[in-house]
């Protein structure tokens, strides 16, 4: 059997079995697309059997070569996704469909370079909470937004879907979905579910969004879905902010994700704590921020050695 209807069931069972998002399952398409392309433009077959150690080695050289619309190579960590793909695809044939084909522990990974993340400081971080004129509707919304969107940690594409009526105010906490439909409960900070509840008080329809637009026509469905902001406004509300305080950097939804996870350590929280209220998969994930506790240790170290004094 060839690769091309294998693909195809491998992409539905990504999304009915595993319950991956429609992104993910786009992107493992557009990746598994290139591989079968490059397959048969360099090989005389495409059937599973075929692949192998010396097959992928190529497929890696011509990745590395390969230049976007642009000119630019393709960077090192979309080549690896290209290959985490091409992995997850082969697992599929071996353990769900019983095809024999090269072993995915054969396939190594590249090594990646130590990934950094944005983040604000405390003082960027309220001068960021206090950028919105609270008196307006616009602002006063732009301000629940915020102080949400610091106060949870909640992905951009996570926000974006929250409705009135899933949000307790009184005890401050609410359910969501994240990535792969995994659920988790997050928090409210007192100052954020204040500001939400100013906001909710001040609208005037019965909309089911918790964050509406104010631009444009007025949607005839009484639950208002067409009213709900999309990812793209929010970013749009950040970007905004961001340049009116003057921060010296292009923050984003997930700016305040991270500003949120190193607030949490810097504190004194520990990782598995952070990991579960960002709703990571892997405690591998959530790694990535322990270029706060390795600055706590030198403060430490500074605080407390005796030739440091």
């Amino acid at each position: 059997m060839s690769l091309a209807p294998l693909i195809t069931e491998f992409l539905e069972y990504l999304e009915i079995e595993r319950g991956r998002s429609r992104l993910t399952i786009r992107e493992y398409r557009h990746y598994l697309k290139r591989f079968y392309d490059w397959l048969n433009e360099n090989s005389s077959t495409t059937e599973p059997q075929d692949i192998n150690l010396e097959l992928v080695r190529r497929y890696r050289l011509y990745l590395a070569h390969l230049r976007n619309r642009n000119g630019t190579p393709l960077k090192r960590a979309t080549q690896t996704y290209h290959i985490i793909a091409l992995r997850a695809f082969l697992r599929y044939l071996l353990v769900q469909r019983d095809i024999a084909t090269l072993s995915p522990d054969k396939v190594e990974l590249p090594k990646q370079s130590s990934r950094s993340v944005t983040f604000l400081n405390s003082e960027q971080m309220e001068r960021l909470l206090n950028s919105p004129k609270i008196s307006n509707k616009v602002g006063l919304r732009d301000k629940a937004i915020l102080e949400t969107l610091f106060s949870t940690g909640l992905r951009v594409s996570e926000l974006v879907k929250l409705n009135r009526d899933q949000i307790n105010l009184d005890r401050k906490e609410f359910g969501v979905r994240g990535k792969g439909d995994k659920p988790r409960v997050v928090f409210l900070s007192d100052t954020a579910a204040e500001w939400i509840e100013r906001y909710l008080e001040s609208r005037q329809d019965h909309f089911k969004p918790l964050f509406i637009r104010y631009s444009g026509a007025v949607d005839s469905d009484k639950k208002g879905e067409k009213m709900r902001l999309t990812a793209r406004s929010i970013q749009k509300i950040v970007k905004k902010y961001a340049r009116r305080c003057g921060l010296p950097i292009e923050a984003s939804p997930h700016t305040l994700r991270h500003s949120f996870a190193t607030d949490l350590l810097i504190g004194g929280a520990d990782l598995r704590s952070v990991q579960e209220m960002l709703g990571h998969e892997s405690i591998r994930t959530t790694q990535v921020y322990t270029h706060v506790t390795n600055r706590r240790l030198k403060e430490v170290h500074k605080a407390f050695h005796g030739r440091s004094k």
